[in-house]
C-alpha cells in the first residue's frame, strides 16, 4: 500500500512522470480530471479502504495541502512517498504553452502556485522523498533525498 504525492507547479512534468512510472500500478487522483474536491475525496477514501496504491497528481504546494492525504493514509498503514518536481517558473511557462489549448494554465496561476510552494520534508510524514528534474525528451532525473526518516525525527 503506497500513497505517492507529486509536488510542483503546473507544467513541471508531474502527469507525464505518473504515466511513465505509475500508470500500470497506481490509481491516479487528479483534480483536473475529477473536477471537484468531493469526487476527489470519494476516490481517495475508496483507495484507502481498498488498500489500493494511488498517486495524487495535483500541485500539492503546501504542507497543509499535503496533510489532507498524508494523515489518513498514514493512519491506514500506507507508505508515503513524495516526488518534488524542481523547475524554474520560466521553464514551466514555456512547457505550458506547448499544451493543448484547453489545458493551458494562466501564467498568473503558475506564478501563484510557485509563490505558495513549500518544499516537502520528512517531518510531514513522508517515508521517502525524491527530487525530480526534467532532462528533456520525456526523461527524468530522480534523486533520493539524503535526509533519512530517523534524521528527521531527531531534529524535532
Amino acid at each position: 500500500m503506497e500513497l505517492v504525492l507529486l509536488i510542483g507547479v503546473q507544467a513541471s512534468g508531474k502527469s507525464t512522470f505518473f504515466k511513465k512510472r505509475f500508470v500500470d500500478t497506481h490509481v491516479r487522483i487528479n483534480l483536473d480530471m475529477l473536477r471537484t474536491r468531493s469526487r476527489e475525496r470519494i476516490l481517495f477514501e475508496a483507495c484507502i479502504q481498498a488498500k489500493q496504491p494511488m498517486v495524487v497528481d495535483n500541485t500539492n504546494p503546501t504542507e497543509k495541502d499535503r496533510a489532507r492525504y498524508i494523515t489518513p493514509a498514514k493512519k491506514a498503514g500506507f507508505k508515503i512517498t513524495g516526488y518534488y518536481f524542481q523547475t524554474a517558473i520560466q521553464e514551466s511557462i514555456k512547457r505550458n504553452r506547448l499544451r493543448p489549448y484547453s489545458q493551458i494554465i494562466p501564467i498568473k496561476g503558475i506564478a501563484a502556485t510557485c509563490n505558495r510552494l513549500e518544499l516537502p520534508n520528512f517531518q510531514e510524514g513522508f517515508d521517502e522523498l525524491y527530487r525530480v528534474i526534467l532532462l528533456g525528451r520525456g526523461k527524468f532525473g530522480v534523486k533520493r533525498s539524503v535526509e533519512s526518516d530517523t534524521d528527521a525525527h531527531s531534529k524535532k
